[in-house]
């Protein structure tokens, strides 16, 4: 559950931005239909983070938006 709470704060935001942008650019790098896939994927994070939702909550029970995650209900 911790994990989930870190993931909705500000600092698991900024991870997810992070890591959809090193997944795009390490896509953009290898290229080819591999770079193609690890692009699309990175976008998911990059989203979720520029959008502030949680994706690992609602598996836990708690709401989708970040905001509501550090509230805790």
């Amino acid at each position: 559950m911790s994990f989930v709470r870190f993931m909705g704060s500000g600092a698991g935001r900024a991870t997810r931005i992070v890591a959809g942008l090193a997944l795009i650019g390490a896509g953009i790098a290898i290229g080819g239909t591999l770079g193609v896939v690890l692009a699309v994927v990175g976008v998911v994070p990059l989203a979720a983070g520029v959008f502030n939702l949680c994706l690992f909550a609602p598996l836990f029970g708690l709401d989708l938006r970040g905001r509501r995650v550090r509230a805790g209900s």
